[in-house]
């Protein structure tokens, strides 16, 4: 008797949810509708497949690790100008693909003082050579104000100049984390081949690449180390033209270059 009440007080409330209009049954447990679905498992495997299929350029270039492949060609190169072929070779970096040079260094090798600017402008990637537009006139009259020179005979008043970025970016924008990245063995490499006494980090590409760090208005004119080396981070000369109340600046900090070079004498 108690099953059958049961049966017909079921049957009842069934009837009367159908005439409230449910026309389909609630599970047991709660559904998030708005829970956004999981990825499905095939992507992967899809996406693999695409990489399978592509061109062997293409293909070669998404399989290798291009900061690997960096610094296996940086290790191997025993000179600078073997260093700059290695460069030249490197095509895993695709702003080689819109610039017109290789911008790779001036100035005289072996020098005290190796300045490690941030990449080519327009000038520089016309001419192959770093720091020649507006901003490296100004840099060389400041070297000039302390005696030194990109051109100077004499290594102990000469400087050598290099960027870290050896190829403009376009409408010279700063460069990603991952240009960095792959240029960084070579620029370590540059550095040991030049065997200068001290580094001047201009601007803040240059700090993020040697030090890891940004803000060149509160790192500037205070000596740290980048590579094993004494390190002075400056603000850069195309700062000064926009900015030239920060000259004053710029100017103490040449003072302080040259008296550390004065001390390592």
């Amino acid at each position: 008797m108690e099953s059958a009440l049961e049966w017909d007080l079921a049957r009842t409330l069934l009837e009367w949810q159908v005439e409230l209009g449910v026309d389909e049954c609630i599970g047991e447990a709660p559904v998030n509708r708005f829970e956004l679905a999981p990825e499905a498992p095939a992507k992967p495997a899809r996406a693999a497949a695409q990489v399978r299929h592509a061109p062997e350029e293409v293909r070669e270039r998404l399989e290798v690790d291009a900061v690997d492949v960096a610094r296996q060609a940086a290790q191997s190169a025993g000179s600078l100008d073997a260093l700059r072929t290695a460069l030249d070779a490197y095509d895993h970096c695709e702003l080689r693909l819109g610039a017109r040079n290789l911008v790779f260094a001036d100035g005289v090798p072996g020098a005290r003082v190796m300045i490690l600017g941030e990449a080519p402008g327009r000038d520089e990637d016309r001419e192959g050579r770093p720091f020649v537009g507006r901003a490296g006139q100004l840099l060389d009259k400041m070297l000039a104000a302390i005696g030194l020179s990109r051109t100077a005979e004499d290594v102990s008043r000469a400087v050598y100049i290099t960027n870290v970025l050896p190829w403009r970016p376009p409408q010279n924008r700063d460069p990603k984390p991952e240009e960095i990245a792959m240029m960084l063995p070579f620029l370590q490499k540059h550095v040991a081949l030049a065997k200068p006494d001290v580094l001047v980090l201009m601007g803040n590409i240059s700090c993020q690449a040697a030090l890891g760090q940004r803000g060149i208005l509160k790192l500037r004119g205070h000596w740290s180390e980048a590579f094993g080396l004494p390190a002075l981070p400056m603000t850069h000369p195309a700062y000064l033209l926009r900015q030239p109340h920060a000259k004053r600046e710029a100017w103490a900090d040449l003072l302080s270059l040259s008296a550390r070079l004065g001390q390592g004498r």
